[in-house]
C-alpha cells in the first residue's frame, strides 16, 4: 500500500492485517522491527480487533526512508493515513513516541493509546535514570563514533534486546541490526531532544483518551523515569508492568501485552 508523506515523496508502506474484531487498532513496532513482530501478540486479540500492522519506512517491505529528512516526521507521515475513527493506537518504543505523536495530531480519531516502552529519553532528561542510562549508552556511544557498526549493534542489543546473546544471533540478523544503526542514531533528535515537541507544554494535558503505559519489570530504568513523566502530565494515564519482562515484551510476553491493551 502507498501512503502519502507530508515531508516526503510519496512511499510504499508494507502492511500486516491481523484479527476479525470491529475494534480498528494501529500497532506500531519498534526501531529494528517490522510489523510482523506484533503476530503473537495479535494472536489474543483475534477475536476484539482489526488490527493494522505497518512497516515504518527503512523497516520490513516499506520503502527506504528518504536521506536528509527526520525519520520521525517520515514514519508519523507515512502511517497517520491508517489511523482510522475510534482507533485504538498502540505502539513499542519507538513506534510508541509516533503513537504518541499521532494522538496529539489526531485526537478526534484516537480513542485509546497503549505506549509500551515509549524511548522519549527527553521526558527523563534530568533524571537520575538518565544519568545512569548515559553511563550505560557508553560503549554504544564509542563504537559509533569509531564506525563500527557491528560492534554498536552488539551493544545496543545488549541494553534493548530481547534476552538473546549477541553470539546466539543468525548472521543474518545482527547484520541487519548492524545496518539499522544509521536509523537508531537519526532517531535521536526526536527521542533525546524532543525535535518533533511531543513534551511543548499544553499537548499532553489535552489528551482527552485513556493511556495506557506499559513496561517490563527488568527494562532499562530510564523507562520508568519516562512513564512517571509522562503520567504526571496526562489526565487519564496508568501504567501496566509485566513481571520478569524486558524491553521486547511484545515478543517475550505477548499474552501479558494483550492483557494490557484490553485493560
Amino acid at each position: 500500500m502507498t501512503a502519502a508523506s507530508g515531508s516526503a515523496e510519496v512511499l510504499h508502506i508494507h502492511v500486516r492485517e491481523f484479527g476479525a474484531g470491529h475494534t480498528p487498532a494501529l500497532l506500531l513496532h519498534c526501531g529494528q522491527g517490522r510489523g510482523g513482530m506484533w503476530r503473537g501478540v495479535a494472536q489474543h486479540l483475534h477475536d476484539r480487533y482489526a488490527m493494522t500492522a505497518p512497516d515504518f519506512p527503512g523497516h520490513g517491505r516499506s520503502d527506504p526512508w528518504p536521506a536528509g529528512q527526520d525519520v520521525h516526521d517520515v514514519a508519523t507521515d507515512a502511517v497517520e493515513p491508517f489511523v482510522r475513527d475510534g482507533a485504538h493506537v498502540i505502539g513499542h518504543s519507538f513506534g510508541a513516541t509516533v503513537a504518541l505523536r499521532l494522538a496529539l495530531r489526531r485526537p478526534d480519531r484516537v480513542a485509546r493509546l497503549v505506549l509500551i516502552e515509549p524511548v522519549l529519553f527527553a521526558a527523563a532528561r534530568n533524571s537520575p535514570e538518565a544519568a545512569l542510562q548515559q553511563q550505560a549508552d557508553a560503549a554504544f556511544t564509542a563504537a559509533c563514533k569509531a564506525g563500527d557498526m557491528a560492534a554498536a549493534a552488539r551493544a545496543f542489543n545488549r541494553q534493548w534486546g530481547a534476552g538473546q546473546r549477541w553470539d546466539d544471533l543468525r548472521d543474518d540478523t545482527r547484520a541487519a541490526m548492524a545496518r539499522s544503526i544509521p536509523f537508531i542514531l537519526a532517531s535521536e533528535p526526536a527521542l533525546r531532544d524532543d525535535r518533533a515537541r511531543l513534551l511543548a507544554p499544553g499537548g499532553l494535558e489535552l489528551l482527552p483518551m485513556p493511556v495506557t503505559l506499559v513496561r517490563g519489570a527488568r527494562t532499562q530504568p530510564v523507562v520508568a523515569a519516562i512513564h512517571r513523566a509522562l503520567a504526571k502530565r496526562i489526565p487519564d494515564a496508568s501504567e501496566t508492568v509485566i513481571p520478569g519482562a524486558g524491553h521486547m515484551v511484545p515478543i517475550t510476553h505477548p499474552d501479558a501485552v494483550a492483557k494490557a491493551i484490553v485493560g
